[in-house]
């Protein structure tokens, strides 16, 4: 008797980034090079042995072209054309920053939300900071990643799983998109496949931010700035109108309410000054509003505080973003982090 064929397994290939993280690739290629894996490193314009380490763990390697404008988005298209031309017959890439380290539970539990919901396109979790209690910059990212709940979404962020189909048919990522790039993806591949976002209530990566510095945060705020002005001029029409409030808080509160508020402290006899009295009120509610979901203390006024100061940069990073588009001139990335900041 003629036994039915066995249908192959879905099989998932992981691409990571990355640029001089030293011991940070270590730990993320340790936890997902394994046996029958395939994985690709793109490396832009390391320094350090992050090539070598990882060749050393079985992943293949792609240097990028460093005479073309880096971007995170382009990074990642040149990993997973180089993984699908390799491995065609993949059902789903897994994207990792190189400063993450993925957990042992993750690639399993995301492969098998996939097999069995064919409506879902692709599929993220939590990421925790490593070392939250190391600054005050880093509390501020341990929240960040945890906000959101579980279920469809409209967003993802690096970390995530998708179907190789999805990459196909959208192209990937848009190169030309310094900041936010995720998201701008997940609106692309959302509307071309009419599949859903989703992300499970599970830990998926433990991320490295090693922010120290004030001007850390400050360059992370105005690329945040930058993200939301480019990919509200590409998805701010309707029905998306995305980052639309996000770019319109940071301009009033970052630009037009501190100037005007300085501007008319003459004839107003510096009654005009109260308007930033608004800054600390908004730090207190955020921070209240994180305490309630179980942060600590020093979680949450991390929060509130660069809540209420993240406008300024922000507004820099939009302004910078319009600026350039006036000039005609190709958006540059803006880089929090030096090699020095690798560890």
């Amino acid at each position: 008797m003629t036994q039915p064929a066995k249908s192959a397994p879905s099989r998932a290939g992981v691409v990571l980034i990355g640029r001089n993280e030293g011991q940070r690739l270590v730990r993320c290629l340790g936890s997902v090079c394994q046996e029958e894996r395939p994985v690709v490193y793109v490396d832009s314009g390391s320094t350090d042995s992050s090539c070598d380490e990882a060749r050393r763990h079985g992943a293949l390697v792609v240097d990028l072209d460093m005479s073309i404008p880096f971007s995170a988005a382009r990074a990642r298209n040149e990993g997973w054309t180089h993984l699908l031309k390799q491995h065609p017959d993949l059902d789903y890439v897994q994207f990792v920053d190189g400063d993450c380290e993925v957990d042992e539970k993750w690639i399993p539990l995301a492969q098998d939300l996939l097999d069995s919901r064919q409506d879902v396109v692709a599929v993220c979790g939590y990421r925790r900071e490593r070392y939250p209690e190391r600054s005050l910059y880093n509390r501020v990212c341990d929240v960040e990643w945890q906000a959101g709940d579980a279920g469809e979404v409209g967003c993802v962020g690096g970390d995530v799983m998708v179907r190789a189909s999805g990459l196909r048919k959208t192209g990937g990522y848009n190169a030309a998109v310094i900041a936010a790039e995720d998201d701008e993806f997940g609106i692309r591949l959302r509307q071309v496949t009419g599949g859903k976002l989703w992300r499970l209530d599970a830990p998926m990566t433990l991320h490295d931010a090693n922010m120290m510095e004030a001007r850390q945060w400050w360059q992370r705020a105005k690329r945040c700035g930058h993200g939301y002005a480019q990919v509200n001029h590409l998805h701010g029409a309707p029905p998306e109108r995305y980052f639309e409030g996000n770019l319109k808080r940071s301009l009033v509160w970052g630009a037009i309410a501190p100037a005007a508020a300085v501007a008319l402290s003459v004839p107003t006899l510096g009654l005009s000054l109260a308007v930033l009295g608004r800054y600390p009120i908004s730090a207190a509610r955020a921070a209240q509003h994180v305490r309630k979901r179980g942060f600590s203390w020093k979680h949450s006024l991390a929060w509130g505080v660069s809540c209420a100061a993240a406008p300024l940069p922000e507004a820099i990073g939009a302004a910078k973003f319009y600026i350039d588009r006036l000039r005609e001139r190709a958006p540059e990335i803006i880089e929090y982090k030096t090699s020095d900041d690798a560890s």
